[in-house]
């Protein structure tokens, strides 16, 4: 709760209002502190009472689920500031068998879950038929992790900066072949918090406001053996919908913040989107597409594989990274020009898929 409490402070006082200004809260989950009605319990600790408060479980999409939601609050005249506040503390909060434990929750509890699958194996199988199908290579899946380590030192927050390079990546441990430790997300503590407000009150706020132009959401399965794919997933869908709902496409983008629980997360993902044809992302990647002054600067701030992985918290951090480079704050990482923002988040085995649409004020 204090991890929450302190991400929601800042951004109370980022937007320049006060507590009592929220009327719209949406919280989480918490597996190091569970409780049936987060929100509720997260109100009471802060000592606000807004008129709506909910809860909200999908996994990675949580993050961005909850600010489509707020969005629909808002537009619907329910609310006027709804707070969306994440966190946990996976790391100093949880055993180490008490983590691997969580990751095996997710399997299907008759057909999956009592053959050990957990959820690094089921993203195994996905680049095992990734690469069997397209021909990916380790060293693009490694691209991605040295590419996210670079952005993830440039920013004061994250969890992990110390130099990467190919050669570790290769050397890691495997995890879930052919996924090997730095293919792999962290397990961070951490919290964060955005506040989407009605369009009218734009001029009240302390910073330049961030326009929320577009969502959309997909879900085409829950297990991974019932997956109609594995290489194709709901994120195309759900990415089709915000670009229509807000009028661009995909080449209007300045920069991407995508999910990247794993290297290979985020390969199909940006293909599967469309940012690349089929089986040719990797090498752009190797080539230096992601980079902050390539063709598509992506997870600038580090990503989960770097900046660190604090459950829904972890997707959150996606948002407001993409909220500072459209702010044009973001120091030492900042894209030249951001105007348009892509973000995306996926829960489960590519489960769950919503996307948003941001744009500079």
């Amino acid at each position: 709760m204090s991890l929450h409490a302190e991400a929601a402070a800042g951004a109370i006082q980022d937007a320049g209002l006060v507590p009592r200004d929220i009327d719209g809260l949406l919280c989480a989950y918490s597996m190091t502190e569970p409780h049936p009605m987060l929100a509720g319990y997260f109100a009471e600790y802060f000592g606000i009472s807004p008129e709506v408060a909910l809860s909200v479980q999908a996994g990675g999409a949580t993050s961005c689920i909850m600010i489509a939601q707020a969005m629909a609050l808002v537009r619907s005249g329910m609310c006027r500031n709804v707070l969306c506040v994440v966190g946990d503390n996976r790391l100093t909060g949880m055993s180490r068998d008490g983590a691997v434990q969580a990751l095996s929750q997710f399997g299907h509890p008759q057909f999956e879950r009592p053959y050990g699958i957990s959820i690094p194996a089921a993203y195994g199988l996905v680049a095992q038929r990734y690469m069997h199908e397209y021909g990916a290579t380790h060293e693009e899946l490694a691209a991605i992790a040295v590419t996210h380590r670079r952005h993830a030192a440039r920013h004061p927050n994250s969890h992990m900066t110390a130099p990467l390079s190919m050669e570790d990546v290769a050397r890691s441990r495997i995890i879930a072949s052919p996924l090997r430790l730095f293919d792999c997300c962290l397990v961070s503590d951490g919290g964060a918090a955005v506040i989407v407000s009605n369009a009218n009150q734009a001029h009240d706020c302390a910073q330049r406001p961030v326009w929320l132009r577009g969502t959309g959401q997909a879900q085409t399965h829950e297990h991974i053996m019932a997956a109609p794919s594995l290489t194709d997933f709901g994120c195309k869908e759900a990415a089709h919908r915000a670009m229509a709902r807000a009028g661009v496409t995909r080449g209007d983008f300045n920069l991407v913040e995508i999910y990247d629980s794993f290297t290979i997360t985020l390969l199909i993902e940006l293909e599967s989107i469309g940012f690349f044809e089929i089986g040719t992302a990797g090498k752009a990647i190797v080539g230096g597409a992601l980079e902050l002054d390539g063709s598509l600067p992506c997870n600038t701030h580090g990503g989960l594989l770097s900046h660190g992985h604090s459950g829904a918290a972890g997707g959150m951090y996606h948002v407001i990274e993409a909220v500072q480079q459209l702010r044009r704050s973001a120091g030492l990482r900042q894209v030249k020009d951001a105007n348009l923002a892509f973000v995306h988040g996926d829960g489960g085995i590519l489960s769950a898929h919503c996307s948003l649409v941001l744009e500079r004020g």
